[in-house]
């Protein structure tokens, strides 16, 4: 599988507007295969909260560590990027600050508001850790109004506790269920394949994510990040991930991006509307 090299210009410029701003993004603390493509057009995944996880999933690149307090310039740096960038789709995301009393909850809210302040015609994708499952803080990200909030299965339940550690399958069916029976915020979750689940298992994940609410779906091939993660166990054709795009679909999800180098943020404007 080959990935499109980087446009020069658009590459170094997003990368220097990040930088000075101090900025994050997953695009490089998550090794993301994507980066050329999505950085050439000139976006990119924002990941607030710092670049240090109280977490540490066997599947992420992400350092595991004690964070930094967050930064209070933090979402006012993020609203101005995204404006001067001239994002007419934003993603955010964030390590799992665990450390925190509310989890980042009201900074992640100030972030959004930040950019509907500042770029108001900018659309927003929440990609949100699970918060431990605490309704409040999810409540405050529901509260600024992003158009889709995202949450990642990963994997499926058998493998959960060995691909994320401190995750739960179940818990993060309620976020989702929560957000899907409490707003009309469009819901979304990922996974990723080749860490050694069964195709009936996938099914089966698919149907628990639809149960929940959840209408949109990305499916992508795990790839070791570094030598400290986990290893592939399989690596899925591509006309498998093509079959399985199609079986979610004919289950009833609006979008189903699915295929070797698909992300949870890949192609994310599409899943607005």
């Amino acid at each position: 599988m080959r990935t499109r090299l980087p446009d020069a210009s658009h590459y170094h410029s997003l990368k220097s507007k990040t930088r000075q701003g101090g900025l994050h993004t997953i695009c490089e603390s998550g090794a993301c295969p994507n980066k050329g493509e999505c950085w050439s057009a000139g976006t990119a995944t924002f990941m607030i909260l710092g670049n240090i996880c109280t977490r540490s999933c066997r599947f992420c690149n992400v350092q595991t560590g004690k964070p930094n307090s967050p930064d209070e310039n933090e979402p006012e740096n993020i609203a101005e990027a995204v404006m001067a960038m001239g994002v007419k789709h934003c993603v955010i995301t964030s390590v799992d600050r665990d450390d925190l009393p509310d989890g980042g909850g009201q900074h992640w809210a100030n972030t959004i508001r930040a950019i509907k302040t500042k770029s108001a015609s900018t659309t927003i994708e929440a990609l949100i850790p699970d918060f431990k499952g605490d309704r409040k803080s999810i409540q405050m990200v529901m509260d600024a109004g992003p158009e889709v909030i995202s949450h990642n299965l990963e994997t499926v339940k058998r493998l959960t506790k060995q691909v994320r550690v401190y995750a739960n399958y179940d818990r993060s069916l309620e976020v989702l269920e929560y957000v899907a029976q409490n707003s009309t915020i469009r819901t979304k979750s990922g996974l990723m394949l080749g860490l050694g689940e069964t195709e009936d298992e996938i099914i089966e994940t698919m149907d628990d994510l639809l149960n929940v609410g959840c209408r949109v779906i990305t499916i992508g091939q795990y790839l070791q990040p570094s030598r400290n993660n986990l290893p592939v166990q399989k690596y899925i054709h591509p006309d498998d991930f093509e079959r399985y795009g199609q079986i979610a679909k004919e289950k009833g999800f609006l979008f189903a991006e699915s295929a070797p180098l698909v992300r949870s943020s890949y192609k994310a404007d599409k899943h607005v509307s």
